[in-house]
C-alpha cells in the first residue's frame, strides 16, 4: 500500500515536471525557433536541471516532437471530440469547420507555433511531418470515414472531398493569421465555410 502510494506520487511529480518542460519549451521555441534553442536555455526555462528534460526526452528533437504531437492531439480532440460524429451531414460538417477555424484564429500560441513549423520545416523537414502525421492525417481519416458513411450526399471521391475540407481551413489560417495576410486578402471565415457546404449540397441533389 505504501509502495503504491509512493509510485503514484512519483507519477504525478513526473507528469509535473513534463508539464514545465513543455511550457518552458514553448517558451524558447517560440522565442529562437528550433535551431536557436539550446537544452540548456529549455532548461532554465521551465526551472529544472538539464538532467531532468534529459530523463524525460532522449533530445532536442525528441522533445519538439512529442511537444508536437501533444498539440496535434488537444486539437483534434478540440475539434472533433472524443465520440464519433452524429447528425445531420452538412450541419456536422459546418459544425466541424467552423470548430476548426475557431480554434485555429483564437490560439496565438498555435498560430506562433505554426511560423516556427514552417520556417524550420526547410532545414528540419522531419519536425514538420510529425504535424502532417499527428493532425492532419488523423483528421483526413475521420473525414473520409464519416462521408463514406453517408451514400445520401453523394460523393464519388469521400477522400478528395476531406482533402478539400481540411486543406481549405487550413489554407485560409496560413494566408490570414500565420502569414498576416488579413489586410491585404480579408475575408471572413464563415464565408469559405458556407460555399464548401454550399458545393456539397449541390452535388447531393444534381445526382
Amino acid at each position: 500500500m505504501v509502495r503504491a502510494k509512493v509510485n503514484e506520487m512519483e507519477r504525478e511529480t513526473s507528469v509535473e515536471k513534463v508539464e514545465q518542460i513543455f511550457k518552458g519549451a514553448m517558451q524558447e521555441f517560440l522565442a529562437h525557433g528550433f535551431a536557436g534553442t539550446s537544452m540548456d536555455r529549455l532548461a532554465a526555462a521551465a526551472g529544472v536541471s538539464k538532467a531532468t528534460v534529459y530523463s524525460h526526452f532522449a533530445d532536442k528533437e525528441t522533445l519538439f516532437k512529442a511537444m508536437t504531437e501533444r498539440l496535434a492531439h488537444k486539437k483534434y480532440q478540440l475539434i472533433f471530440g472524443s465520440e464519433p460524429l452524429e447528425g445531420e451531414p452538412l450541419q456536422v460538417l459546418r459544425q466541424i469547420a467552423t470548430r476548426a477555424l475557431e480554434q485555429m484564429s483564437t490560439d496565438q500560441e498555435h498560430c506562433a507555433f505554426m511560423r516556427v513549423l514552417i520556417g524550420e520545416s526547410g532545414r528540419f523537414p522531419e519536425l514538420a511531418q510529425v504535424c502532417v502525421s499527428s493532425m492532419i492525417k488523423p483528421s483526413l481519416e475521420t473525414l473520409t470515414q464519416y462521408l463514406m458513411s453517408h451514400p445520401d450526399l453523394k460523393i464519388s471521391d469521400p477522400e478528395a472531398i476531406a482533402r478539400i475540407l481540411v486543406g481549405s481551413s487550413v489554407y485560409f489560417h496560413i494566408t490570414q493569421e500565420v502569414l498576416h495576410g488579413e489586410s491585404i486578402i480579408p475575408m471572413k471565415g464563415d464565408r469559405i465555410i458556407d460555399a464548401i457546404i454550399e458545393l456539397i449540397q449541390k452535388s447531393a441533389q444534381s445526382t
